[in-house]
């Protein structure tokens, strides 16, 4: 793996966590909609996430007598493969008062936990500032590097 592989790794977490926090933000925007029907309720949405590895085929066809050919077969970024909808009850509550509550009286909240949504975030903020040190020190090695021969 090249140095400069980092930031190509690096850039696809940052993209994998700006989708978290884009979706945590829908969740906690939406926390409070109220609907008169299931169907119709919001539902807390999550991304899912998945490994990229590199071309094991192109890396054995181009050095498949080399000592460090199967070393590196660590994965290539992050990508997210879905946005799914959590499938949890939602919460039901009696308001009869309330305008969009159904026949019997009952209003549908979403399934949303602010509480979880809000650490959440804090874990998703604290990953994407982890990938852009990352990069960070991956430019100054870089720029060492570049200054060995003077």
């Amino acid at each position: 793996m090249s140095l400069s592989s980092v930031f190509n790794i690096a850039g696809t977490g940052m993209s994998a966590q700006t989708t978290r926090l884009n979706t945590i933000s829908s969740n906690i925007a939406n926390a409070e909609t109220v609907s008169s029907s299931v169907d119709k309720t919001y539902r807390a949405r999550h991304p899912v996430f998945a490994t990229m590895f590199t071309d094991q085929q192109a890396q054995q066809a181009g050095s498949s007598t080399s000592l460090f050919a199967d070393q590196d077969n660590s994965g290539r970024g992050v990508q997210v493969t879905a946005v799914v909808e959590d499938q949890s009850s939602l919460m039901p509550r009696y308001e009869p008062n309330h305008p969009a509550a159904d026949k019997d009286g009952y209003v549908y909240y979403p399934n949303v936990n602010v509480v979880e949504e809000m650490a959440d975030m804090i874990s998703a903020s604290r990953a994407f500032q982890t990938n852009t040190e990352m990069m960070n020190t991956a430019k100054q090695m870089m720029t060492k590097v570049l200054t060995l021969g003077q």
